[in-house]
C-alpha cells in the first residue's frame, strides 16, 4: 500500500475522532482533511505527485467514484427526479448539457493548447456537490423547495456527467499528443501521412467507437444489478428474511459488483454508469409499492457513512493535490476560466432552462449561484490528471484544485455571508 494512503487513512481516522467537537465549532470536515493533507504531504510534495499518479491510487479513486455515485442515486426521495421532478428534469436535462458545452468552448478559447481535453475539463468543474457547503443546505435563509431543489440536483449530475467523463477521457488520451505535436511543429510539417500521427489517429477513432457501446453495456449492467438485487430485497423484507442490517451490506457490495462486473477485460464497460445506474435502478425498485418512495434510512445509514468516509479520503487527497498547483505558477487563463465556471457558465444555463417553470426570477438565479464544486470535482480531477500525458494532467489537475478551493471561498465562506446579509436588509425596519 502506498505510504500516502497509509497517512491518509490515519488522517481520515483521526478527523473521525475529532470531528463531532470541531464541527460544533463551525470546521467543516473538508476543509480541515484538505489542511491535513496539505501539512503530511508538504514535506516531499514530487513524492506526492509521484502517488498520485500511479495505477493503484487509480483503482482507489475509482471505487470511491462508484460508492459514491451509487449513494447519490440512492438517498434522492420520491420519483426518478425527486419530489421536483420537473425541475430538477430540466436542471439535469438542459442545464447541465449546455454549462457543459459553453465550458468547453470557453477552455478551447482562453486556452487553445488545451482543445484536446476540453471536454475532460467541462466534465471536472462542472458537477456540483454541496460537501463544501454544507451549511447552504441546512439554512433557514434558502427556502425549503430551493434546498430540497439543490440537493437532488447534486446527487445526480455528477452522475449524468460520468458516462460523458468515460467517453472524453480516453479519446483525450490519444488526441492530446496529436494536437501538442501539431502545435509545436505547425501544419506545414505534420501531415496525416506522418506514421506516429496515423497511429494516434486510429486509436482515436477507436476510442471514440467504443466509448457509446461501453456506455450502453455499463447501463444495461446497471439495471439488471439494481432491479434484480431491489426486487429481491423488497421481497425478502416483506417476507421476513433479511433484516435492516442484511440490507445495509447488500448496499455497500452492490455498486463494488456493478464496478466490477463492468470492468471485466471481456467487457470494458464503463464501471462509474453501472454503479450509478444499479443505484438508480435499486432504490426504483426496493421502494416500490411503497407510500413514500424513499429506502428507510435505517437501510441506507451504512451506505452513507462509508460514503462519507470514502469523501473524506478524497479530501484528503486534494490537500497534496492543493500544494503541487499552487507551489508552481499557472497561467491567468485558469482563474478566468474557474470564475466563469462559478458564475455565468452555470448560471445562464440554469435561468434559460427553468424559463415558464414555477420557479420565479430570483430563485432562477439563486439555483444559478449555488452550485459548489466538491467530491466530483475532486475525483474526476484526479482521474484525468492520472490518465493524460503530463502537461495535458498537470493543466486539469491546476483547473480542479483552482475550482474547488475557489468554491470553498464562493460558496462555503462568501454565500452563507451574503444570505445573512440579505435576511438582515429584509428585517430592518423602513
Amino acid at each position: 500500500m502506498p505510504p500516502f494512503v497509509l497517512i491518509g487513512l490515519a488522517a481520515v481516522m483521526l478527523w473521525s475522532v475529532v470531528s463531532h467537537r470541531f464541527e460544533r465549532w463551525g470546521v467543516a470536515g473538508p476543509a480541515m482533511l484538505l489542511v491535513l493533507g496539505a501539512a503530511t504531504t508538504v514535506w516531499n510534495i514530487d513524492a506526492y505527485g509521484a502517488a498520485i499518479d500511479s495505477p493503484a491510487t487509480e483503482k482507489v479513486v475509482e471505487i470511491i467514484l462508484a460508492i459514491l455515485l451509487f449513494s447519490d442515486a440512492t438517498e434522492v426521495r420520491g420519483g426518478i427526479f425527486g419530489g421536483e421532478g420537473r425541475v430538477t428534469a430540466r436542471l439535469v436535462l438542459i442545464a447541465l448539457p449546455l454549462s457543459l458545452i459553453l465550458t468547453a468552448i470557453a477552455s478551447g478559447w482562453l486556452m487553445p493548447e488545451s482543445f484536446a481535453v476540453i471536454g475532460v475539463i467541462a466534465c471536472v468543474i462542472m458537477p456540483t456537490d454541496f460537501a463544501p457547503a454544507t451549511r447552504l443546505l441546512r439554512s433557514k435563509l434558502l427556502p425549503e423547495r430551493i434546498r430540497a431543489i439543490l440537493n437532488v440536483e447534486s446527487g445526480y449530475n455528477d452522475g449524468l456527467v460520468s458516462p460523458i467523463f468515460g467517453m472524453a477521457l480516453p479519446i483525450a488520451v490519444v488526441l492530446s499528443p496529436i494536437v501538442r505535436q501539431f502545435i509545436a511543429t505547425g501544419s506545414d510539417t505534420l501531415t496525416i501521412d506522418d506514421e506516429d500521427f496515423g497511429h494516434n489517429f486510429d486509436k482515436f477513432l477507436e476510442a471514440f467507437l467504443n466509448a457509446v457501446p461501453a456506455t450502453a453495456v455499463a447501463v444495461a449492467i446497471g439495471v439488471v444489478l439494481g432491479g434484480v438485487v431491489g426486487l429481491a430485497l423488497r421481497a425478502a423484507r416483506h417476507r421476513g428474511i433479511a433484516d435492516e442490517g442484511g440490507a445495509r451490506f447488500a448496499m455497500v457490495l452492490l455498486p463494488l459488483i456493478a464496478y466490477g462486473i463492468a470492468t471485466i477485460p471481456a467487457l470494458e464497460a464503463n464501471g462509474f454508469v453501472a454503479a450509478f445506474v444499479a443505484g438508480l435502478i435499486y432504490r426504483v425498485t426496493r421502494t416500490r409499492g411503497m407510500e413514500e418512495r424513499v429506502i428507510p434510512h435505517a437501510e441506507l445509514l451504512l451506505v452513507e457513512e462509508v460514503g462519507t468516509l470514502t469523501a473524506n479520503f478524497v479530501w484528503f487527497m486534494l490537500g497534496g493535490a492543493a500544494l503541487i498547483v499552487f507551489t508552481t505558477p499557472f497561467d491567468w487563463q485558469v482563474l478566468v476560466l474557474v470564475l466563469l465556471a462559478l458564475t455565468v457558465l452555470r448560471l445562464g444555463p440554469v435561468y434559460l432552462s427553468l424559463l415558464r417553470s414555477s420557479v420565479s426570477r430570483a430563485d432562477r438565479v439563486k439555483i444559478g449561484l449555488l452550485g459548489p464544486r466538491g467530491t466530483a470535482t475532486i475525483v474526476f480531477g484526479l482521474l484525468a490528471y492520472n490518465a493524460l500525458p503530463e502537461q495535458d494532467g498537470n493543466l486539469v489537475l491546476t483547473i480542479m484544485v483552482v475550482t474547488v478551493v475557489g468554491s470553498i471561498l464562493l460558496h462555503g465562506v462568501a454565500a452563507p455571508f451574503a444570505l445573512r446579509a440579505l435576511e438582515k436588509k429584509r428585517t430592518v425596519p423602513a
